[in-house]
């Protein structure tokens, strides 16, 4: 398990130093949806490793999908006092959940670009009727705040290539299923903002960019994933672009401090871009970061047409950070040294499991 790495285990440390507001949640309640994913998790390692070292625990109630899934990814933790299981399908609108949270961290939905383009229904609904349920869930039981995790997909296309900031917006096609994914995201977002104007539910967005790390699944096709264990494994890259498209890259536990900070910093009804300003290069840099760090090859190969259905059309996605930079986060990975730690988590995880 992924708890074996001490990297990992430091990693969590270093970053949990620059977040005094554990403390504030010392007591408190947080459910946070897609617990088991790329993100969500980190965030939830954060939360377990404060209550394995303080007295007063952060109360988890971890959601998703199956509990085989949180049991695999959690392992011993999820039979602490202070981690609960919650069944939640964020494409679903009979949930029901009979516990109180303090705090919501909704982070569930399709992110997989194959995902996004087999199932544009699915993901957009999901977007949507997931977040609906968690605010109306908030509003009933009177929950403190909701923190929903958007997209950087939600600024569309611009002429400029200047970093988007939190009011930039450009041209999404609507018409194109493959934005099923970033219409739903807006829309989302509006939802939690018609929420707050007509029944006062305290709500903050998150914005992140491209998120890599260790916690990603073997299975996640997004490229930064999909490479990430591909070099564990000394497998050489394939890219199926140039690799021009400009980045924001946030390593998983710099994104999931970010999100903490948010949850308790940040003003309600704003929205903060989640972006490392040491990790904003193209995709190209990125995978020979992941090439470097895993000493293997980078080979560029045309894409058929099928792959290109699924591809972001934002050439330049890149994020200014300084509205989060504001409420003191700082990011402790630069591309570098995340990609660095990813790689070698990665490989200790192959290796315990006999798999290298």
């Amino acid at each position: 398990m992924i708890y074996s790495s001490m990297q990992w285990i430091d990693d969590i440390d270093e970053v949990s130093e620059e977040l005094p507001e554990l403390n504030e949640l010392a007591g408190k309640s947080v459910l946070i949806t897609g617990a088991s994913g790329l993100i969500c998790s980190a965030v939830t390692d954060i939360f377990i490793r404060y209550n394995e070292t303080h007295p007063v625990p952060i109360k988890i109630i971890a959601a998703g999908r199956k509990f085989e899934k949180i049991a695999d990814r959690f392992g011993r933790y999820c039979d602490r006092a202070y981690f609960t299981y919650f069944n939640y399908d964020a494409s679903k609108t009979d949930n029901r959940i009979d516990i109180h949270a303090d705090y919501i961290i909704h982070g569930a939905g399709n992110a997989s670009p194959h995902a996004i383009i087999t199932e544009p229904v699915e993901t957009m609904l999901s977007n949507f009727d997931g977040l609906y349920f968690l605010l109306a869930y908030a509003r009933k039981n009177s929950s403190e705040r909701l923190l929903y995790i958007s997209s950087s997909e939600v600024y569309g296309i611009k002429r400029d290539i200047a970093p988007y900031n939190e009011k930039d917006f450009g041209y999404i096609d609507i018409m194109n299923p493959r934005n099923s994914y970033s219409v739903g995201k807006r829309a989302a977002e509006t939802l939690c903002s018609s929420f707050r104007e007509e029944y006062g539910i305290n709500s903050v967005i998150v914005r992140p960019g491209h998120i890599y790390g260790p916690t990603a699944l073997p299975h996640d096709n997004r490229i930064s994933s999909a490479f990430a264990h591909s070099a564990a494994r000394g497998e050489t890259l394939v890219m199926k672009s140039s690799g021009s498209q400009q980045r924001s890259y946030c390593y998983c536990l710099d994104c999931a401090s970010a999100i903490v900070k948010v949850l308790m910093k940040g003003a309600s009804g704003e929205a903060y871009n989640i972006s490392n300003p040491d990790s904003i290069v193209t995709i190209r840099q990125m995978a020979e970061q992941m090439a470097v760090a895993g000493g293997v090859e980078l080979r560029v190969e045309q894409p058929e047409e099928y792959e290109k259905e699924s591809y972001n059309p934002m050439e330049c996605s890149s994020l200014n950070s300084d509205k989060l930079l504001s409420l003191s986060w700082k990011a402790k990975f630069d591309l570098c040294r995340g990609v660095d730690h990813t790689i070698r988590i990665i490989k200790s995880q192959n290796e315990e499991k006999g798999l290298i």
